[in-house]
């Protein structure tokens, strides 16, 4: 389906693999002008090798950093002199078990999972009000229900990212901008939590799927990416302050 993103610009955090790779590589097909971006610029390398060949602008950076985010954004309109669509997406599910949080490690999972967030919105909000702009952020269902065994600190991160996603509308809406925010479930793919327990046990990720999925499956970057891109686009164009959960079924609320 064509998503009138045609000559849009697109930037999209935490792109070297996995999800934000592969919402970087839909809107590239749906004609965006795409910068990626992350922390290691080797990685950000080998990202735009994946993409085939396309072009796409390579921003390093650290999202979580509030010079960082600005300096990536400014990067961006260095190039392109606008920008109409912001993704956030750098994110990590890693962190201790239930009960063995940290002042250090809440500190730690609140940089990548919110601070990433709001220091880019931050950043970029002027440029997008410009161009009535669209921002997607992608969360976790960690964030919408209590996930038995993920991390206390993930979920909490989480589930703060998707009220400031319903928060912050309302302002950004009266300077034109749109905000929402995918909350996926159990995604496959290379490097992914999915990939290291598929490796170890097979057969008790089935277990789990059949009994806590009603599709039974895990979801991939690209169904991810089919949502985001639409809610970038203008056939989303009444939808803001959202929080749309993608995950088989899994959650019960």
């Amino acid at each position: 389906m064509q998503l009138d993103l045609s000559g849009k610009t697109a930037l999209v955090t935490g792109s070297s693999k996995g999800i934000g790779l592969a919402i970087a590589e839909l809107l590239l097909r749906q004609g965006c002008k795409v910068a990626i971006n992350g922390r290691n610029a080797v990685a950000l390398d080998q990202a735009a090798e994946a993409l085939g060949g396309e072009p796409v602008l390579r921003i390093a950076g650290d999202a979580s950093r509030p010079d960082d985010a600005r300096r990536v954004v400014d990067q961006a309109l260095q190039a392109w002199g606008r920008l109409d669509i912001l993704i956030c997406n750098v994110g990590s599910g890693s962190s201790v078990p239930p009960g063995q949080e940290t002042h250090d490690e809440w500190q730690r999972v609140f940089a990548l999972n919110l601070w990433s967030a709001t220091n880019m919105v931050e950043a970029a909000s002027e440029a997008l009000a410009q161009t009535r702009g669209a921002i997607v952020c992608v969360s976790s269902i960690c964030g919408v229900e209590v996930v038995p065994g993920a991390p206390v600190t993930y979920s909490a991160a989480k589930a703060a990212l998707n009220a400031y996603v319903r928060g912050i509308a309302r302002p950004l809406g009266k300077r034109g901008v749109r905000i929402n925010a995918i909350a996926p479930g159990n995604i496959l793919f290379d490097g992914s939590v999915w990939a290291r327990k598929q490796a170890q046990d097979p057969s008790a990720v089935t277990a789990m799927l059949e009994r806590e999925v009603s599709l039974a499956a895990l979801g991939s970057p690209a169904q991810v990416a089919e949502w985001v891109a639409w809610l970038a686009s203008s056939k989303s164009s009444f939808a803001t302050g959202g929080v749309y959960v993608l995950d088989g079924g899994q959650t019960r609320s």
